[in-house]
């Protein structure tokens, strides 16, 4: 076992694990600490516990110090040049007359390098840009390009459900999502009600997934054969939800689908799906001729 604690860079994301030492730090404290891009502050999300060595990617790195008086005044020094440099920015993009979109701009905390983020449809010769931006801010500049699902989570908002965005609020990663989800979730395929702000398939409909899957397994498809306790029959509706089930039964004169739990049928195997009376309709005659 190994004690750490969880540190975070911005307000949601990825959570990395740093040795405290001998301190003891409460939620939401600022430590600095190295990292692959140099010093940097973030704020205590994970106090200090014991975690199995498994969890953990050695060496494990120690907090260099609490966040002191001047290191809170260099964030805010920092956050006030990266809006300055975000409208700098601007000017020479459009001087450029370059197809991108700027998102957001970052300094690390030592002001060892600038970050500008931004969003384009294909790739962008931004070399004289950078020859730029060197020139005006005397240290190293880094353009990242980034995707619509960064962006809204860099940029934040309210969904359609009225409520901050997932992954700008609490989703440290971004998690797949596909159309078949919303298929087996029964939902309307139409792009405009399953896509968030950002162009892509809601983040939110992967929190239901498992349960889908899980009642998916559990109950009987439409148009398989199940047993009930009034005879056979053929499934031609399915409530996942409720469990309710609407079967048309092969021994009823009129096709009138009768309830049932799924608790209270069987499915029998049937590779086709149809029921005997259905199969025994398309069986060829006794006397037709044979091919």
């Amino acid at each position: 076992m190994t004690e750490i604690i969880g540190v975070r860079f911005k307000n949601t994301g990825k959570t990395y694990y740093f040795s405290p030492g001998e301190e003891r730090l409460n939620l939401g404290e600022k430590v600095i600490v190295e990292t692959a891009r140099g010093v940097e502050c973030g704020s205590v999300v994970i106090a200090n516990r014991k975690v199995d060595d498994s969890q953990i990617v050695a060496p494990l790195k120690p907090i260099i110090r609490r966040a002191t008086e001047s290191d809170l005044a260099q964030l805010e020094e920092n956050a006030r040049k990266e809006k300055e440099a975000f409208q700098i920015c601007l000017e020479k993009i459009a001087q450029h007359k370059l197809q991108m979109n700027l998102v957001d701009v970052e300094y690390t905390f030592d002001n060892n390098k600038v970050l500008f983020y931004f969003t384009a449809d294909g790739r962008i010769d931004f070399r004289e840009l950078v020859k730029d931006l060197a020139a005006i801010f005397r240290t190293r500049i880094e353009l990242r390009q980034i995707g619509v699902r960064d962006e809204a989570k860099m940029l934040g908002g309210l969904g359609i459900c009225g409520r901050p965005f997932c992954c700008s609020s609490f989703l440290g990663d971004f998690q797949p999502v596909s159309i078949k989800m919303a298929k087996e979730q029964g939902l309307s395929l139409n792009p405009t009600k399953i896509s968030g702000a950002c162009g892509r398939l809601m983040c939110c409909l992967k929190y239901e997934q498992d349960a889908y899957e899980s009642l998916i397994r559990i109950t009987p498809k439409v148009g398989s054969l199940v047993q009930t306790p009034d005879g056979r029959g053929v499934v031609v509706e399915a409530n996942l939800l409720t469990g309710m089930l609407k079967v048309v039964m092969d021994d009823a004169e009129e096709a009138v689908p009768v309830e049932y739990h799924r608790r209270d049928v069987k499915s029998l195997r049937n590779e086709s799906g149809r029921s005997p009376r259905q199969e025994a309709e398309t069986q060829p005659e006794d006397d037709a001729e044979e091919l």
